[in-house]
């Protein structure tokens, strides 16, 4: 991986982000890989944003897997799904983009927003948020414990 980021600088990370969010479930040492990133001399801003451009777009995967899923489950449970609506209306900017920056299985929300037919540019830029503020504390993280052991 280190050699990818070496190799493919800032589409690297964008690459690794987007792979390791678009597995539903699936650990990838990503937050680590952000953190060495900008440890390796790229800088931190610019590797928060390919990041968290990757990562929203990976994170589309949980979105259409709960826009699917909304309509098989919608025919034997409509009140789960117009739940999802409704808290989806109320909370959704705030939920997804909290959910988004915290160490949490996101693919949850991503689902659970696709079930409840939550509007997709909300969505991705909710997303974009929470990931980026993620990775811009993960990268800086990287960036400040270089410069105090050297």
């Amino acid at each position: 991986m280190i050699l990818l980021i070496k190799t493919f600088g800032y589409l690297g990370i964008f690459l690794l982000s987007l792979i390791s969010t678009s597995t539903l479930f699936l650990p990838f040492p990503l937050y680590s890989i952000v953190t060495i990133a900008s440890a390796l001399g790229m800088r931190p801003f610019l590797v928060s944003i390919f990041s968290a451009l990757g990562m929203t777009i990976g994170e589309l995967t949980g979105y259409l897997v709960g826009v699917g899923g909304g309509s098989f489950i919608e025919k034997k449970h409509k009140s789960i799904i117009k739940k999802f609506e409704n808290f989806f209306k109320r909370f959704g900017i705030l939920t997804i983009s909290l959910f988004a920056f915290l160490p949490f299985p996101f693919d949850i929300i991503g689902i659970m927003a696709g079930m409840g037919k939550y509007d997709i540019k909300k969505f991705f830029l909710a997303t974009f948020i929470g990931k980026f503020f993620k990775a811009l504390l993960l990268s800086y993280t990287g960036y400040f414990v270089v410069k105090i052991l050297w």
